[in-house]
């Protein structure tokens, strides 16, 4: 099992200084938003758009704080399994882990909004722009899970199989789930936007937004059939489906609405509303 070899030397924590610990899920996300920005700011000019680096710093700021908060927010509401009731000062124990994707995407949405409010920024055309980045974020985001070993699939004899520290079991390979949605989540939904952002003329404001919806959402709901549920929720509804599957099925409805509304509607990409 190669891959379970390349598991087994791999350290969640990057480097220390002193007594500050830098792990690889933070900088994964530090990664995800630099690296967002760079291909926002570069999408945003192939479309003449001309959003001032002012004004996406700005937006990324919003972003950043939109998906850390509703992200671990998310996670307090549908995982935490009444945990948090009981121990509230630990909703800000960021270092422990537990953030959702769902919480997050909200989050980014309204944080977004905000500073597309006060900057008088098309929040569609801003929403387009932020998911054609947000698999890079996905990527790396998904890739620190593996280094976790957090997330971990279920049984498999494929060669591509990990015996993750953590899972309990005894000695057992699992699929590399974290793995397969940084494959799809990430590299996939990427460069589907990717294809789609270089079309001329530009597609219709929401197309992008509704294109990463439903593939997001049909995605992460295959890839939980192979991904061991949450250990404090198990299985719902008859333990057949996931909590990750169930929130994923809002994002499938939504995605297809706002690609048949964008369609409909046909409204070209622009940044600034007064322009």
């Amino acid at each position: 099992m190669w891959l379970n070899e390349l598991y087994h030397q791999l350290n969640p924590i990057a480097f220390a200084l002193g007594p500050v610990v830098v792990r690889w899920y933070g900088l994964a996300y530090l990664a995800g938003f630099v690296l967002g920005a760079a291909w926002i700011w570069k999408t945003q000019k192939r479309w003449g758009l001309d959003l001032t680096l002012d004004d996406l710093t700005s937006v990324m700021i919003g972003l950043a704080f939109g998906v850390i908060i509703g992200a671990r927010l998310a996670y307090v509401l549908f995982y935490g399994a009444g945990y948090y009731l009981e121990h509230p000062l630990e909703i800000l124990a960021f270092n422990q882990g537990g953030m959702s994707f769902h919480g997050g995407l909200i989050g980014a949405i309204v944080g977004g909004g905000i500073v597309a409010r006060r900057l008088h920024l098309s929040l569609a055309t801003l929403c387009d722009l932020g998911v054609s980045a947000a698999p890079i974020g996905l990527f790396f985001g998904r890739c620190a899970n593996f280094i976790n070993g957090e997330l971990w699939g279920k049984p498999t004899d494929l060669p591509w199989g990990v015996m993750f520290s953590d899972a309990g079991g005894g000695m057992v390979y699992r699929h590399p789930s974290q793995l397969y949605e940084a494959l799809l989540e990430g590299v996939v939904i990427f460069l589907v936007l990717f294809v789609l952002s270089r079309r001329k003329p530009t597609l219709p404001q929401g197309t992008f937004l509704g294109v990463f919806l439903l593939l997001y959402g049909v995605f992460r709901a295959l890839i939980e059939f192979v991904r061991v549920p949450d250990a404090q929720l198990g299985y719902l509804f008859g333990n057949f489906l996931t909590m990750g599957q169930i929130l994923s099925l809002p994002l499938i409805i939504a995605g297809v609405g706002v690609l048949v509304i964008a369609a409909h509607i046909k409204a070209p990409q622009r940044i600034y509303l007064d322009t």
